[in-house]
């Protein structure tokens, strides 16, 4: 009998993971569809308008099941999703503009040359490198900077 109530209490286990998977898993693919998808450097305004059309098909779709796996209306899910957003959206730190990056760069490097870690030389090419966007990252064209990804 005690092998019994172990199979009982491994299913019962099973099924409390696997609740609870779906419970952490469902937030985090809403808040992970929430960044606003970046142009392509060689996309036009129709290919970024399918993107968010897609987007927002993934999110309704996604409102819906949720909905229907919690007997709840469509639309309390939704606006559930969205508030949630916006308080996300609203914890986040703002994000300095790319001359405030380019400037706070500047400083770093001058720095570097007068503690003569740098030459002038060196810190003028890495200059003109992140202004080239070599650097990933944003402000740059080097990955997820305005100008879109590069190697895609």
């Amino acid at each position: 009998m005690s092998r019994t109530m172990s199979k009982k209490h491994l299913l019962v286990g099973l099924a409390a993971a696997g609740v609870l998977g779906v419970g952490i898993a469902a937030p985090t693919v809403a808040f992970a569809e929430d960044g606003t998808p970046t142009p392509s450097a060689s996309s036009s305004s129709d290919q970024g308008a399918d993107r968010q059309q897609q987007r927002a098909d993934r999110q309704a779709d996604f409102a819906a099941a949720l909905a229907k796996e919690l007997g709840v209306p469509t639309d309390k899910v939704t606006a559930a999703l969205e508030k949630l957003r916006e308080q996300r959206k609203a914890d986040r730190p703002e994000r300095p503009s790319t001359e405030d990056r380019q400037a706070a760069l500047k400083e770093r490097l001058d720095q570097a040359v007068k503690d003569g870690k740098l030459t002038q030389e060196q810190a003028d090419a890495i200059t003109k490198a992140a202004e080239a966007g070599v650097f990933p990252g944003p402000g740059g064209r080097g990955h997820h900077g305005p100008e879109g990804r590069t190697g895609n």
